[in-house]
This record gives structure tokens, C-alpha cells and sequence, in this order.
């Protein structure tokens, strides 16, 4: 049971990793990675969807790399995307500071 409480917990949190990360251009497959050696467990059959999703609501951009061997879809934030992100970073460090506060009452 603590398995799929621990995934639904994580589950929000990828936008907001993701949001944080593509400041700077990534493929999916590099984002895939550096989200997991973040210590943010990801698939890519959640990871790709959400890019598409995001990208369709505005908040990110991506452009086709064909300048190597492979051709690679680039994203990045995008000016809306980052207005959310400094949003969910304030929302999220409210919510770390109520619940901080909620278990030290409970010891």
C-alpha cells in the first residue's frame, strides 16, 4: 500500500522537476535521466506523455534537433511555463512548511 501512496505522492511533483529543469534545452531521454538521478522516479510512458501535455498547455516549447545522426525533439520552459513554475515553487514550499509544521505537532 505505501508503494502506491509513495508513487501518487511524486506523481505532482514531476511537472514542477520538470518545470524546474528545462530552463536550459533537453531531449526526453537526457530529462528522463537526469529526473532519476535526482532521485525523481519516472517512466518514460509518463514522462513523454506529460511533455506533450505541457507543451499543448503553453508552458513549454520544443524544437527538433537534425543536426546529429539521430534527430532529437528539444524542449525548454517556456515564458508562460516559467510564470507557473515560480507559482508551484511557492506553492510547493508552502505546502513543505504546513506539513513540516503538521507532523512536528504530532510527535
Amino acid at each position: 500500500m505505501i508503494l502506491s501512496q509513495t508513487q501518487e505522492l511524486r506523481r505532482g511533483t514531476v511537472v514542477l522537476a520538470c518545470l524546474a529543469l528545462l530552463e536550459r534545452p533537453q531531449y526526453g531521454y537526457a530529462l528522463l535521466e537526469t529526473l532519476n538521478d535526482a532521485g525523481v522516479a519516472v517512466d518514460g510512458n509518463t514522462l513523454y506523455p506529460l511533455l506533450r501535455r505541457l507543451e499543448k498547455q503553453g508552458l513549454l516549447s520544443s524544437e527538433w534537433n537534425t543536426e546529429e545522426s539521430r534527430p532529437r525533439k528539444f524542449y525548454r520552459v517556456s515564458p508562460e511555463g516559467s510564470r507557473v513554475r515560480t507559482g508551484l515553487v511557492r506553492e510547493w514550499q508552502d505546502l513543505v512548511d504546513s506539513i513540516a509544521r503538521l507532523t512536528q505537532e504530532n510527535r
